[in-house]
């Protein structure tokens, strides 16, 4: 395995990614999405193969994006409606696009992808600098339990077919908040191998960076419905606002 950089997660699973998160429905995403982007423009960081990007742009919404794997880029690029998205290849912290936007969304834990607290500090900071005043950063992320892990490791199935299974193997650094993880899929044919790197952070800690780049939080709801956050919350939608003024 080479080294892990920012674009090796993308890079790996291109083409296998629509598959294996095919039952994950955007609508409720892109609706939320849509009300919160007013007139636009908005950017997505992680944008991917374009599973909320594109239906998004469907609702007549301007929708630019910036992604660190070229590959998974071209699988946006190959479906319809993939080449009206204006896509910057780079790392996101860096939020390296020009122009103000309405809204800039992270989705399905993609904020965790920057690897240390300075990216994740610097992110906040170019997302507040690319906001339109009243521009909302959106971040959906899960909220860590630590539990999962026995002596710092978890492996476990995510899928059985009649040919073929899926497990992934967890290494967890606790002091790093660290966890490097292998979708492992193994079939008759192969042993395919897709990793991933992330490191998570609480809400409060998120919330914190918002406050260093001068952000507020405006709402923090559990899903996309909208529905309460609470202490059983197991994921969060967290929403940062930039003042007026």
């Amino acid at each position: 395995m080479d080294a892990y950089e920012a674009c090796t997660y993308g890079d790996r699973i291109a083409g296998v990614y629509d598959d294996l998160y095919e039952q994950l429905d955007p609508g409720d995403a892109v609706a939320l999405l849509s009300d919160l982007a007013g007139a636009g423009p908005v950017l997505e960081l992680g944008v991917g193969t374009g599973r909320i990007a594109l239906p998004l742009r469907a609702r007549g919404v301007e929708v630019h994006g910036v992604d660190a794997s070229t590959a998974m880029v071209a699988r946006l690029r190959e479906k319809p409606g993939g080449a009206d998205i204006r896509v910057v290849i780079g790392d996101f912290a860096d939020v390296p696009v020009e122009g103000s936007f309405s809204l800039i969304y992270a989705a399905f834990n993609t904020f965790f992808a920057l690897l240390t607290q300075d990216d994740q500090v610097r992110c906040f900071s170019r997302v507040a600098n690319r906001l339109l005043p009243g521009g909302r950063f959106l971040i959906e992320a899960f909220i860590p339990d630590l539990t999962r892990f026995d002596r710092g490791q978890r492996t476990y199935v995510t899928k059985i077919e009649p040919e073929s299974a899926t497990l992934n193997v967890d290494l967890h650094d606790q002091a790093n908040q660290l966890v490097q993880s292998r979708k492992i899929v193994l079939s008759k044919d192969s042993i395919d191998f897709f990793p991933v790197t992330i490191r998570y952070a609480y809400p409060a800690e998120l919330d914190l960076m918002a406050r260093l780049a001068g952000l507020d939080l405006e709402h923090r709801w559990e899903d996309w419905k909208r529905h309460a956050f609470t202490a059983r919350s197991e994921q969060h939608l967290s929403i940062y606002r930039r003042p007026e003024t």
